[in-house]
Parts: C-alpha cells; sequence; structure tokens
C-alpha cells in the first residue's frame, strides 16, 4: 500500500484536532475537517460546513481545559483512502464559565482527499448507563 498511513499516524490526527480545539485554533481544525463534516452527540445529527463550523467555534460557550485519550483506542483501515478511530475520552471544560467533567466514547471516521487526511463524520456519546437511567426522566 503506497503512501498506508498507519494507525500511530491516524491517532496523531485525531490528537492534532482535539488541541486545535483546545487552542480554538480555527484554521487549524478546518485544514482537518471535511466540508461538509457529519457529528453526532447527545445533541443530535448536523452537517456542518465550513461558515457553520467558523460561527460555531467563534461563538462556543465552551473551552476545553484538557482532554485525556484513553488506552483503548481502536483503528479500523478500511481502504487506502478512508479509517476509522475510536476511543474513550476524559474531558475537562469549562462550559458557561462552569468546570464540567465528562467521560465519553469517541469515533472518528478519516477519508483521504486531494492528498490530505480530513476527518468526515465525528462521533461523542458521553459515558453512563446505555438505557439511560442515570439521567433524569423528561
Amino acid at each position: 500500500m503506497p503512501n498506508a498511513i498507519t494507525e500511530q499516524e491516524l491517532l496523531a490526527l485525531e490528537r492534532r484536532y482535539w488541541r486545535a480545539l483546545q487552542d480554538k485554533d480555527v484554521d487549524s481544525a478546518l485544514e482537518l475537517t471535511a466540508d461538509p463534516c457529519i457529528i453526532t452527540g447527545a445533541q443530535g445529527v448536523g452537517s456542518v460546513d465550513r461558515a457553520a463550523y467558523k460561527s460555531m467555534m467563534k461563538n462556543a460557550t465552551w473551552e476545553i481545559v484538557d482532554f485525556d485519550i484513553g488506552d483503548d483506542v481502536q483503528v479500523q483501515i478500511l481502504s487506502d483512502d478512508a479509517a476509522i478511530v475510536a476511543y474513550t475520552v476524559h474531558e475537562r471544560l469549562t462550559v458557561e464559565e462552569q468546570p464540567v467533567a465528562i467521560s465519553a466514547a469517541d469515533a472518528s471516521l478519516w477519508i483521504r482527499r486531494d492528498a490530505r487526511w480530513l476527518c468526515a463524520l465525528h462521533t461523542e456519546s458521553i459515558a453512563g448507563d446505555p438505557f439511560g437511567r442515570d439521567r433524569a426522566a423528561s
């Protein structure tokens, strides 16, 4: 496989993405993001284009203080141009000026387009009871 990406290189891309978010480095984050990028999480499903991403970062009410990617990283290289990285992560954040700590399971789909690796899909699932029994009923 010429120009094949390694598991270590994929994890390095994922960490670089996290650091860009932590530093609120919009240009670096966009450099690593497919246009559009699909995002799923507790807020639902969304497709974020470059303009929406810039706005989201500019108007963010959160700040990543620190993050720690777990030792349970799973990488699946699907082809020369697509790979999945999945892991647990512990995040320390400031959200609306309040400290918050969460543990989550995350996954990203990376694709190679024009010789660059881009995140085309990112998911985050906050850790907890899989049936939601640890959350208040609505």
